[in-house]
């Protein structure tokens, strides 16, 4: 600092105490009080990374709309719509006359503070005691992507789930499980059922909120509970970069966002945090509709982010793995030693007595989280299999869970749009338009996707027929079915649901119906095969098909499905539903379709189809798609 110069230059500054009482306090105040940048805040309100920072999206109407629904997270009273007034707020409190004032306000917003320190072309510098412990306990050094599989037994982990965990200092691949994650998820105010909750999750009627929680319990909920394998990939972020992402993280304790199930996502959120790495980085620009994972961490590699996955199986797969490992004899032993029934020793080799108190433990381990046994009595029998495990010296005779071939990112795109020609017999036949929002269906190529599990979400097909006439063909709204094999260890119930309109042929014409119709049944084979399903269905049609009455059904519903190459998947899929309250007696559909992956986003389906209602028809159909 230079001195004031009526202090003469060979005088210590010793001599004057009085001069010190009164410049001390000055000096204090200006290191705790700086001056705001320089720059014209209108045009900082226009940087792209303070729009990031607002999570701001720009409107129709020129303006921007901030994804943040909390009132509690902007300084300015209309700051979700006025990124300006934002900042101007934000500078105001930031460098506050007031040091105790600017300093609680830099510690709730670190990552803006940071962000218009370096556009003044200073470093900042954060004295907040809460914030660094924080970091001291997440000990930063990197981020992984993670990626649970779909899980069809709960409507918003139907198109899998993403969070983020972050990698500590020296981490070692036994570490990682105590590391933390971060979430972003619906939060319901109560327990509501399925249908109620995929309702409220379409409209946005849960607040959603990010959240740190130890990794360990999210793998405990999807690898173990849930059995849905997982994939990690290690981001390429410096720690620079992963420290911007958690700063913003820290501010993020204050926001809360209207969650949507197929945009304003899991998937998306975290891809607008991690925008935040780099000032370059935008991410969520390319899903203005929907979010579905996999397209997530497909954008992420496009991006040059991702590294090479590695892949956590879940309970259910490697207990299917091992079992396919065990012999009919050691299986019958493993099964009723589970039971607590535990094999004579002097019958079987030292070997042979691995195999079945590993299958068994493996076996009762899945049973406790997927039946939900009694934990006393079952910790006991799996502790007893364990003691005896240990006391034979031999190695693991069961090899390891091989990685699937095809990582989730490598699988076609969710959306899909197709042009088709459809030719009927005994009504018009027509050019068709097809688009569907999300995102597999059985026969489309398997790579990346969870084998005999399907849904299909807004499928729209609009059609022009020979007589001129264009209109709505079909919309189903919701498509959803899982047909896993039954298998020795475990037997997996198959259901389908479908929700939404179509045309069904009555007298030389074609009348719509909307309709719902649900089944449960089983299924059988291999999945990456020859498959088989047989389903008990209900059905309630109404509309222009039924006289404008409504019409149950019931009857069954079957299909065999068959990856005859890698390319090229075959199914036969037919149903019978006798019909009530309704001038035919029945319905019945049967279709042979195959599927021709070209490329990982380009197919031709060809389809034969028979359809009887009022009356009979027969058509076939080539459609060529177009996945994105």
């Amino acid at each position: 600092m230079i001195l004031p110069s009526r202090v003469p230059q060979n005088q210590s500054l010793k001599a004057h105490p009085i001069i010190i009482v009164l410049i001390l306090p000055w000096l204090l105040l200006s290191a705790m009080t700086q001056a705001k940048p320089a720059a014209d805040p209108v045009e900082l309100a226009k940087q792209p990374y303070w729009l990031k920072l607002g999570h701001y999206l720009p409107t129709y109407r020129r303006g921007y709309r901030s994804t943040i629904d909390s009132k509690s997270f902007f300084l300015a009273t209309d700051g979700k719509t006025n990124p300006l007034a934002e900042l101007n707020a934000t500078l105001e409190l930031l460098y506050h006359s007031d040091p105790a004032i600017a300093e609680q306000a830099r510690c709730t917003y670190p990552a803006r503070y940071t962000w218009l320190e370096l556009q003044a072309g200073n470093t900042a510098s954060l004295n907040c005691s809460e914030l660094d412990e924080w970091r001291a306990i997440l000990d930063p050094a990197g981020m992984t992507l993670v990626f649970p599989t779909a899980f069809m037994n709960n409507p918003s982990s139907m198109f899998g789930h993403t969070l983020l965990r972050v990698d500590a200092k020296d981490q070692s691949r036994h570490q990682e499980l105590v590391a933390f994650a971060i979430n972003f998820a619906a939060e319901p105010a109560g327990n509501d059922n399925p249908v109620l909750y995929a309702a409220k999750g379409l409209l946005g009627a849960y607040p959603g909120r990010f959240s740190v929680m130890p990794y360990y319990r999210k793998v405990r909920e999807y690898n173990d509970m849930e059995s849905r394998d997982i994939w990690e990939y290690p981001l390429k972020l410096s720690e620079p970069e992963v420290e911007r992402v958690l700063l913003h993280l820290w501010e993020m304790q204050q926001a809360e966002f209207d969650y949507y199930f197929l945009d304003e996502n899991c998937s998306y959120q975290l891809l607008a945090l991690l925008e935040l790495a780099r000032d370059d980085l935008f991410l969520v620009k390319d899903f203005p509709l929907q979010a579905i994972p996999s397209d997530t961490v497909a954008t992420l590699a496009k991006q040059g982010l991702l590294d090479n996955p590695r892949y956590r199986e879940s309970f259910g797969t490697r207990l299917l793995h091992i079992s396919q490992q065990v012999s009919p004899e050691l299986f019958a032993a493993a099964e009723v030693a589970k039971q607590g029934l535990l094999p004579e020793p002097a019958n079987f080799s030292d070997e042979e007595l691995t195999i079945i108190y590993e299958f068994a433990y493996e076996w009762l381990n899945f049973e406790l989280y997927d039946q939900g046994l009694a934990r006393d009595p079952t910790a006991k029998t799996l502790t007893t299999l364990l003691r005896l495990r240990s006391q034979i010296d031999t190695p693991s005779p069961f090899k390891p869970v091989p990685k699937p071939a095809f990582p989730p990112e490598q699988g076609h795109g969710s959306a899909r749009v197709g042009l088709s020609g459809q030719y009927w017999q005994d009504t018009p036949s027509a050019l068709n338009i097809e688009w569907r929002a999300a995102y597999h269906d059985l026969l489309d190529a398997p790579e990346g996707f969870i084998a005999g599990a399907q849904i299909s979400f807004l499928d729209l097909r609009l059609s022009h027929n020979e007589h001129n006439t264009t209109r709505l063909e079909q919309l189903y709204l919701l498509d959803a079915m899982t047909i896993p094999p039954s298998q020795p260890v475990f037997s997996s119930l198959s259901w389908n649901l479908r929700v939404g309109y179509d045309r069904q042929p009555a007298e030389q014409k074609r009348e719509g119906r909307w309709f719902a119709q649900g089944g449960y049944g089983q299924a059988w084979g291999d999945a990456a095969g020859l498959h088989s399903y047989a389903l008990l269905a209900v059905a309630l049609n109404h509309g222009q098909a039924t006289a404008y009455r409504f019409s149950p059904g019931a009857g069954v519903e079957a299909g065999i499905l068959w990856q005859a190459a890698s390319k090229h998947r075959l199914a036969l899929q037919g149903q019978y539903l006798a019909l009530f309250n309704h001038d035919a007696s029945y319905q019945s559909q049967i279709n042979l379709s195959w599927n021709w992956s070209l490329a990982a986003n380009w197919a031709i389906r060809s389809e034969l189809r028979y359809q009887h209602w009022q009356q009979e028809d027969f058509g076939a159909k080539v459609t060529g798609y177009f996945y994105f």
